[in-house]
């Protein structure tokens, strides 16, 4: 039961309900009788002053015990609970109409007599019951007068034994019962009203818990559904959450896919590394074991060629386990550019002339294709150098005898576009999708040297400068690489 909001929403509602209650409860259990108490003195504050009048309730300073009968039984007849009693004027009690033995007092105090008396005095003003030596009750009072002497007071108790204890009031007053009812019914429809709102109000977050639940289920693999209504545009926070979950849920999914992907390339990478790296060193390993174990029947060219082997190799290594540190320094999220303005085709041309001798020597023809308008840039020089050693690099190794390497600039408006095509046998469309991922080659090339990380290593350069590269198809045969930077003007 106290597993469900509504539910929890219920209880803590009753609770504040009940707590309310009990104080406005206690405020009419406490205000009520001082109410009825001034109302009944207020209807009676002239009542004693009336009586007064009309009787001659005490002559010579002796009480008149036929006129306080007479008053007496007419009083019985209009109010029983009322008590009379006849003082001197120091307040101490002459005659009364309680029973034999039950008055307790034989003076009553005279200052709320005093106060009562006065003119427009603040009611109710509780007078001493001479039935007690401790209650206090409402009261009429009238000074008794002869020849402008003060002889005595009439002091008469509105209400007697009947309304003593809160008990009784209760059961005689009908108002009060009335309130206390209509208190018990309103609580109870306030209740009833508020389960069946919070039971209203909650049911999306129903919704929304059995989605989570189910999302939860399948492994947060599949999208959420949720209502329409659940837009956080314009709904609640309610449905701002349901959103907001919704959006988190398919990033969820994204993310989840992309860790499958990165684990399976990381696995891939570990053997395409493992693979890498053995090769070269095994072969390292085995001319380095033969020199120690042939070195005396070995001859001098012999062992000249397995040194030779050996250091190729190790260039090898060297050369891959460079690579991925720079791919992996890279790939870093820290990883910091410096951007300058400088000349793409002094850049181009520099870069070209580092590799025209390595193209003469297998019989490629390296051209570059550069306007005479000087073509500026803003970029790390030192990473888009790297960016054309590699793709040069690539293009010659691929190019076969015989073939053409170009570098073409193009100079537009905002941006300033690097072509490098070569004339090798070229990228098919499935293979273009795959050519600048780690450790990929294509088939047909796999009996090339290389680490397979020079693409990887320009695609990620391009994508820290915020652009991409592309390859395509060339005219007649071969690829072509492009990229391009944003211009400026020095």
């Amino acid at each position: 039961m106290f597993n469900s909001i509504a539910n929890r929403l219920f209880i803590t509602q009753l609770f504040m309900l009940l707590i309310l209650s009990s104080i406005f409860i206690s405020l009419i259990v406490y205000t009520a009788p001082m109410f009825l108490q001034e109302l009944n003195q207020r209807l009676n504050v002239d009542l004693a002053d009336n009586i007064v009048k009309e009787k001659k309730l005490i002559i010579d300073k002796k009480v008149n015990h036929k006129a306080m009968k007479a008053v007496l039984n007419g009083m019985m007849l209009v109010n029983p609970s009322i008590e009379i009693y006849i003082t001197d004027p120091g307040g101490k009690i002459m005659a009364y109409s309680a029973p034999e033995g039950a008055v307790k007092r034989q003076k009553i105090s005279m200052l709320p007599v005093n106060t009562f008396l006065k003119s427009k005095p603040d009611l109710p003003v509780l007078g001493d019951d001479p039935r007690s030596n401790k209650s206090n009750k409402v009261f009429s009072v009238a000074p008794i007068k002869n020849a402008n002497r003060l002889d005595g007071y009439l002091y008469i108790v509105l209400a007697g034994e009947t309304y003593s204890s809160i008990f009784n009031l209760l059961e005689s007053s009908y108002l009060i019962r009335s309130w206390l009812m209509a208190i018990f019914i309103s609580v109870l429809i306030a209740s009833i009203i508020g389960y069946l709102l919070f039971r209203y109000i909650t049911r999306r977050v129903y919704v929304l818990s059995d989605a989570m639940e189910q999302f939860k289920k399948t492994d947060f693999t599949l999208p959420v559904l949720l209502p329409e209504r659940f837009d956080g545009r314009k709904g609640d926070e309610i449905d701002k959450l349901g959103s907001t979950f919704s959006e988190m849920s398919e990033r969820i999914i994204q993310q989840v896919k992309l860790l499958k992907h990165n684990d399976t390339s990381r696995r891939e990478l570990i053997a395409n590394v493992s693979h890498d790296l053995r090769t070269p060193l095994a072969s390292l390993q085995g001319y380095l074991e033969t020199l120690l174990l042939k070195n005396e029947i070995l001859t001098e060219s012999e062992i000249l060629e397995y040194v030779q082997t050996a250091y190729e190799n190790s260039q090898r290594l060297q050369k891959l386990i460079s690579e991925l540190f720079e791919l992996a320094s890279l790939e870093n999220s820290d990883a910091t550019l410096h951007f300058e303005s400088f000349s793409m085709s002094e850049l181009a041309q520099d870069v070209s002339q580092k590799f025209k001798l390595k193209a003469k020597n297998k019989g490629i023809r390296l051209e570059t294709k550069i306007p005479e308008i000087p073509a500026f840039v803003s970029a790390d020089i030192g990473l888009i150098q790297r960016v054309l050693e590699n793709l040069l690099d690539n293009a010659i190794k691929y190019t076969p005898v015989g073939g053409e390497v170009e570098i073409t600039l193009s100079i537009g408006e905002t941006k300033v576009e690097t072509l490098i095509k070569d004339s090798g046998q070229g990228v098919s469309e499935d293979e273009a999708h795959h050519i600048f991922e780690r450790f990929y080659r294509i088939e047909k090339h796999r009996d090339q040297d290389g680490s397979g990380l020079g693409l990887a290593i320009v695609k990620r350069i391009i994508q820290l400068h915020n652009s991409s590269i592309f390859v395509s198809p060339a005219e007649n045969k071969g690829a072509v690489f492009s990229f391009d930077l944003p211009s400026v003007t020095v």
